[in-house]
């Protein structure tokens, strides 16, 4: 347990320490937020037997996005708790309701053996169970009050949970990626995530300045863990979205623009680790942040051709 009734559930999804799914629990009665793939329902169920609740001691699923290393188990976890309701943002529920737009464009990137390997077979949500949560939409936990924000930038069906208790953020990938392998002597190395397809740099700015406007004493992300600081972290990930913007522009037009952008993300992150102090050396910080790398550049690529039309 983290603080005040916060459990964070590693999901071992492709590694781990690397994607988390949270239980909040309040006298007697729990909260999950995200819920990793298929393969973490077990993982989350016994998390939750042994804070001593139920299957039917859960009230909610709160599921930050569709990305199925946030929501791909969402089916899968509804079935198993026969009390909870899911909610989802307005632009995410139609794809946890009827998941074959998600499935297919999640095929597109990662490919079917990934898919298959990885995610499984996605099973939908029934509708009736589904609470569409708009900008600003509070439920309450055993009277522990939880309200969602609408946080564009990653995705524009992404919303961050903010515990009102804790004083926390539960961010999804809105606040970025930050992993405890990369801590240094400075705190947390954090960067922004750009991942396909909707990556939108001012509006993502924006949503991190709404979290800011708080004034939260920490912040749970999905890529991992708990983290505090968030002003500091808030400027390198502003500093970052900026400097990744430049680099996809100087790369655009270049005969293997993708590589050109990974071979210049990496050098980026590199540089910034070591600014840090990272305990990882260069090829270190390469093998922890090559998944995220390929996606950022791909995403960047959409993002600037999205531009362009």
């Amino acid at each position: 347990m983290d603080t005040i009734g916060i459990h964070t559930i590693d999901t071992a999804f492709q590694r781990d320490h690397f994607d988390a799914a949270y239980l909040i629990v309040e006298q007697g009665r729990g909260a999950f937020i995200d819920t990793g793939t298929n393969h973490a329902v077990p993982r989350l169920l016994e998390t939750a037997r042994k804070t001593g609740l139920a299957a039917e001691d859960i009230d909610w699923v709160l599921v930050t996005h569709a990305h199925l290393d946030h929501a791909g188990g969402a089916g899968e976890l509804m079935a198993h708790l026969p009390h909870a309701r899911l909610v989802a943002h307005p632009r995410a529920a139609p794809h946890l309701i009827d998941p074959a737009k998600l499935i297919a464009g999640a095929t597109a990137v990662y490919g079917e053996a990934e898919m298959a390997r990885s995610y499984g077979s996605i099973r939908p949500v029934p509708e009736e169970r589904v609470v569409v949560a708009e900008d600003g939409h509070a439920l309450e936990l055993a009277g522990r009050r939880l309200q969602c924000i609408d946080t564009p930038g990653h995705a524009r069906h992404h919303y961050c949970v903010w515990d009102e208790r804790s004083r926390s953020w539960f961010t999804g990938d809105t606040f970025g990626l930050s992993y405890r392998e990369m801590d240094g002597p400075h705190g947390p190395f954090i960067l922004p995530t750009s991942s396909p397809v909707q990556f939108e740099p001012e509006a993502l700015k924006i949503s991190i300045a709404r979290l800011l406007a708080y004034r939260p004493r920490a912040m749970y992300l999905t890529h991992y863990g708990r983290v505090e600081e968030p002003d500091r972290l808030a400027a390198e990930l502003f500093e970052q979205i900026d400097a990744m913007c430049v680099l996809a522009r100087q790369c655009d037009g270049k005969p293997d623009r993708h590589r050109a952008m990974v071979a210049g993300l990496t050098a980026l992150y590199q540089e910034r680790a070591r600014a840090l102090r990272c305990p990882l050396d260069d090829a270190g910080v390469t093998q922890v942040l090559e998944m995220d790398i390929e996606l950022n550049a791909q995403g960047l690529a959409c993002w600037l051709d999205r531009d362009r039309r």
